[in-house]
């Protein structure tokens, strides 16, 4: 096998003949079971680890804080071989396979070859820096119970619609601020088009430059007409973190804060980093600032330590799913502008499909991802780019996915023409394994590049499948073939492997309600905001909404609060470790599952 080792990447391909032969030659393999610890904290390390195949994780010595994640051809612990013991520990996470090169064949390398040892040397140099900085991140805790009050933000300047822009310019000038809100006129045809909207509208100094310089505005064009409308807006009394979460999301750089329909404060990131002054990072801003997968790493890592930090604090596990998927989202974004080409960036869209498509992933699981190529686009590398973004997420803590529905995988990668013509072939095949790629791609959600491209496909795949009833009870059936773990007489079912609370209560409701939001034609991507439209629109009964909302969220903080606990990422819940209360709430919980599953199977006319 170490024949096939690879000497043209860095920095093998830095020896010469000989030193490549001597490698070579010292090379043996070795075989870590899942959850093996390969390292251990504080002892010698005897060989230089170079992966063949699995997954390697950097932690701790007390298992408190992930450092990195490892794949193929990564290398660890070149430290250790410099320092003469490990600082960390590294342990498998799943099946893995590596080289093992001797200390001392990799000492004589490193002492005989100045390029060789260079590259190692400015590595570790940068990633010292890294962890150093990350160790003394503190608690994000005290940010994220931050509320948004009158000693965050300052108060509005509202203008009149009609006042001219050049007056409005001097206004913003002579008070040192960039940006006014306008308050419209009752008679404003916006306010007429979107009546749920605040009434305001907000001009900055940009906008004005814009409006005069490249539009061609006369200097006393009203204010109002160039205006930019709706606002985005946080509630006073709102989470901090939403703010930011807005923010960035968006891409902008404040927010107005509004009591009820009336704005009462502008609320801008110089204010957000000034309320969180007293700590070394942002997550967020970590994120917005890597200029490499290492940095990138640093930031992604710290996502446990997050969760469990405010799942500690009380934080409603709604909360949590929703500022997760938002960092996530922030992680894999800048990861594809980190490996794809700038060039290509407006011409394909990479999307996140399943949990992490609806918003609900808490913790990092497997990849779910696919890439829409715009039409006409002749991409001869998009292949090996896509090899390597795999690479990189699974780099930044996001397992290979075992179905490999992943972008390294062409099934997953086409244009939109193409996407159309295979989503419409799944459509009218109606088998098992196309019904669950519909599922798959019908909660995509885009993340990075041209996001534009994703509505043509989404809305062909809903034109496909609004008030199609024969396809849609094939595609709901496998929300019916899991029996719920209740026992006869409507208690708990135990099982000696633990509950597996997705098979169990997570995906009847996940898929049924998504069944229900295609047939009806619904946009929405996360469960609960569909349960919510589909209550609204009358389609599901309050109380059946509520329920299934509540159902949903207990099942969410059970599985989480014990992944956490025991340190795993499955499904299984054990049911010892649930006390009286939780467990008369879950044993609730999966009768409400049960009565959906039954409204489902008469709505779709399914019987096994």
């Amino acid at each position: 096998m170490p024949d096939k080792f690879n000497m043209q990447s860095p920095p093998f391909n830095r020896l010469d003949d000989g030193q490549q032969k001597q490698l070579r030659s010292s090379l043996d393999v070795a075989y870590f079971r899942e959850n093996e610890t390969i390292l251990s904290a504080e002892q010698p390390c005897l060989h230089l680890h170079i992966l063949i195949k699995g997954a390697v994780e950097e932690r701790s010595s007390q298992n408190s804080e992930v450092f990195a994640h490892y794949a193929n051809d990564d290398m660890f612990d070149v430290r250790a071989l410099l320092e003469e013991r490990t600082r960390h520990q590294y342990v498998a996470l799943e099946d893995t396979l590596v080289y093992l090169l001797p200390k001392a064949v990799f000492l004589e390398l490193y002492q005989s070859n100045g390029q060789f040892a260079a590259y190692f040397d400015t590595n570790l140099a940068k990633r010292q820096e890294l962890i150093e900085a990350a160790q003394q991140q503190q608690n994000l805790a005290e940010f994220i119970l931050t509320k948004v009050d009158s000693s965050i933000y300052h108060p509005p300047m509202v203008i009149s619609p009609q006042q001219p822009l050049n007056q409005v310019t001097r206004l913003l000038k002579d008070n040192a601020i960039d940006s006014a809100l306008v308050k419209l006129d009752d008679s404003d045809p916006r306010l007429a088009q979107n009546p749920s909207a605040h009434p305001y509208a907000i001009v900055t100094r940009t906008n004005m430059l814009h409006a005069v310089m490249l539009d061609q505005h006369p200097l006393d064009t009203p204010v109002g007409d160039i205006a930019t409308f709706p606002v985005f807006h946080v509630d006073n009394g709102d989470f901090l973190f939403n703010a930011m979460i807005t923010m960035t999301r968006n891409r902008m750089k404040r927010v107005m804060v509004c009591d009820g329909h009336e704005a009462v404060g502008m609320l801008d990131m110089t204010q957000i980093l000034s309320a969180f002054s007293t700590h070394s990072h942002v997550l967020t801003l970590s994120i917005a600032r890597a200029t490499s997968i290492d940095e990138l790493a640093i930031a992604s890592n710290k996502q446990r330590q997050l969760v469990e930090s405010l799942l500690g604090n009380g934080i409603r596990t709604r909360f949590i799913m929703e500022l997760i998927s938002a960092v996530n989202e922030q992680i894999i974004e800048k990861a594809f502008e980190l490996v794809v080409p700038p060039a290509l960036h407006d011409h394909c869209c990479l999307v996140v499909l399943g949990s992490e498509g609806r918003g609900e992933q808490i913790l990092k699981t497997d990849q779910d991802n696919a890439l829409i190529i715009k039409d006409g686009l002749e991409w001869h590398q998009c292949q090996p780019v896509m090899d390597e973004l795999t690479h990189t997420l699974q780099q930044l803590g996001y397992p290979l996915c075992p179905g490999e529905v992943m972008v390294n995988n062409p099934k997953w990668v086409k244009s939109q023409s193409d996407w159309k013509k295979v989503i419409s072939g799944w459509v009218q095949s109606a088998k098992p394994a196309q019904v669950m790629d519909l599922a798959i791609v019908a909660d995509a959600h885009a993340v990075a590049g041209n996001k534009q491209l994703l509505d043509t496909v989404s809305s062909h795949l809903n034109g496909l499948l609004e008030n199609k009833m024969l396809v849609l009870q094939e595609f709901t059936r496998p929300a019916l073939q899991f029996s719920i773990p209740l026992t006869l007489f409507g208690n708990v079912k135990r099982n000696k492997d633990g509950l597996d609370i997705k098979r169990g209560g997570i995906f009847p409701i996940v898929h049924g309600i998504r069944a229900l939001s295609l047939e009806y034609g619904l946009t929405e991507k996360n469960t609960f905001d569909r349960i919510e439209t589909l209550r609204a629109k009358r389609i599901l009964e309050p109380d059946t909404a509520d329920n299934l909302s509540e159902a949903l969220k207990l099942f969410f903080k059970l599985r989480l609060a014990q992944q956490l606990s025991q340190q795993h990422s499955h499904n299984k819940i054990d049911l010892k470790m649930i006390d009286r209360t939780e467990r008369d709430l879950l044993r609730h919980s999966l009768h409400v599952v049960k009565k959906f599953k039954q409204f489902l199977g008469y709505h779709y006319q399914i019987r096994d």
